[in-house]
């Protein structure tokens, strides 16, 4: 299996450097079901961070691009469950993707509590507000 990093995703939808884009295209597109590339967390919410803060694009449209990235049969993300659950408190609750992971894999992994100075992902993610 094969990892792939942030700037191949971003090469690959963005189309902004053509020759890296050729290259991406290529190992990307050569991913089959039997022998996926491989999509981590980190590389998600980097990927959620340059597409909307340096291109500008909106929580949903990302949204659906993540989405679209858990149903390639040829990319594994990791624990796509919990990307999902990312997800779906990003599009119900307003909740940061980065913010929304946290929880979601903090959660999964026992923790009772998610502590956090950050009021709004407090009131979005089910984080407890440290005062």
């Amino acid at each position: 299996m094969i990892g792939l990093d942030t700037n191949v995703i971003i090469r690959y939808v963005m189309r902004d450097n053509p020759a890296q884009a050729t290259t991406a295209d290529r190992l990307i597109e050569g991913f089959t079901p039997q022998n996926p590339g491989y999509v981590s967390h980190i590389t998600l919410v980097e990927v959620w961070w340059v597409l909307t803060r340096v291109y500008k694009r909106k929580d949903a449209e990302v949204a659906l691009f993540i989405d679209s990235l858990l149903n390639t049969a040829s990319l594994l993300v990791q624990k796509p469950d919990l990307v999902h659950k990312a997800l779906r408190a990003v599009t119900t609750n307003h909740a940061d993707f980065a913010d929304a992971l946290i929880a979601a894999v903090s959660t999964d992994d026992g923790c009772a509590e998610i502590k956090t100075f950050h009021i709004e992902a407090a009131q979005r993610t089910g984080m407890t507000l440290l005062a």
